[in-house]
């Protein structure tokens, strides 16, 4: 008997690997990573592959491709146990640092590609007589948007948690302190 198959999950242990799960879908991972991440994210100890596989249920081939998405993410780590040649896996447990690296996760793959590109188009829209004055223009205003988003990102990201946390608390207080109304 291996050691998950000691001890069943809790229920609410359960209900949260499989929320997670599912919503790893709408993260743009897929369930089985997303379940990975929240076992390891709950686990006590770190835990090998193969135990891995035997708590999901899943196939030990998918838990070592899952393991390497978690790894490129830094999501997990491997660390090492005393008397145990096998790999061991854990999670990064501050929520925070997972925010901060799912957040830079996602800008790498799809905000500076997609930054690069709505560069070139609007470099090239500048000099190409075929493009009109209106598609140049929307050109260069969704370039600028993207490029202060990805500002802003780079700057909030600068911020310490406690910094972050305090801007997050003032919620709505920063449109009326700015005078501004919604819409």
């Amino acid at each position: 008997m291996t050691e998950i198959q000691e001890r069943a999950l809790p229920v609410v242990v359960e209900d949260f690997i499989l929320h997670w799960g599912g919503l790893g879908n709408h993260w743009g991972v897929n369930r089985s990573i997303a379940q990975m991440h929240a076992l390891l994210y709950l686990a006590e100890r770190p835990m090998t592959a193969e135990a891995i596989a035997a708590e999901l249920g899943i196939a030990r081939s998918n838990v070592s491709n899952s393991l390497k998405e978690l790894l490129a993410w830094k999501l997990v780590r491997r660390v090492p146990v005393r008397g145990d040649r096998r790999d061991h896996y854990e999670a990064e447990t501050d929520p925070w640092e997972i925010a901060r690296r799912i957040a830079e996760g996602r800008k790498a793959r799809e905000v500076d590609p997609a930054l690069d590109a709505l560069q070139a188009c609007a470099a090239a829209a500048q000099d190409d007589p075929a493009v009109s004055d209106v598609a140049r223009q929307r050109l260069a205003d969704m370039a600028s948007f993207v490029e202060s988003l990805d500002t802003w990102y780079d700057e909030m990201l600068a911020l310490s948690n406690a910094t972050l946390l305090a801007l997050i608390r003032m919620g709505a207080r920063v449109i009326r302190i700015l005078g501004r109304s919604k819409g």
